[in-house]
């Protein structure tokens, strides 16, 4: 299946904003002490909220991983601060309100037979409503899967208009 078909929504490009996916990137750093300060600093007098933040270190590197209110002028500030960075899609979903709403979201997930290799909360919740960010093995399933069960997708431009009074 290629990138949006059979969707049933009109989506533009891959890394279009009508794509309903979230841009994740994902910086290498060196394990010692003010590293994420100085990334994170990098964002400082733009307009590019952190929308998620998550860490895992090693004994040599950490590996930072963000979602960016704002990916195409996030990707340029990383880009020019001379980082490597590795860009990935991201399934964004808002927490239905329920007792267990994580339980939900696998079990839809299970059902359809598709593997998540990450997650972790959103920060800046566009709704003001939880939500989580997903990692899985088959975003167009994924998509399909999740909106057939009635889950609000969240979009990049949604985190982007986030702010805008």
């Amino acid at each position: 299946m290629s990138t949006g078909e059979g969707l049933g929504s009109d989506f533009m490009t891959a890394r279009g904003r009508d794509y309903p996916t979230i841009r994740q990137f994902t910086v290498f750093l060196e394990n010692r002490v003010g590293q994420l300060m100085e990334v994170v600093r990098r964002f400082e007098g733009s307009n590019v909220r952190i929308v998620a933040l998550t860490i895992s270190d090693s004994t040599e590197c950490a590996l930072v991983r963000f979602l960016l209110s704002d990916p195409e002028v996030g990707r340029e500030i990383l880009e020019r601060a001379g980082l490597a960075i590795v860009e990935s899609d991201l399934v964004g979903v808002e927490l239905p309100d329920s007792p267990q709403p994580m339980l939900q979201v696998c079990t839809a997930l299970l059902a359809a037979e598709i593997n998540i290799s990450q997650v972790y909360p959103l920060i800046v919740r566009p709704t003001g409503r939880p939500a989580v960010a997903l990692m899985v093995d088959n975003i167009e399933h994924t998509l399909e899967t999740l909106e057939s069960k009635g889950f609000h997708l969240i979009h990049e431009d949604e985190l982007k208009d986030y702010d805008k009074p």
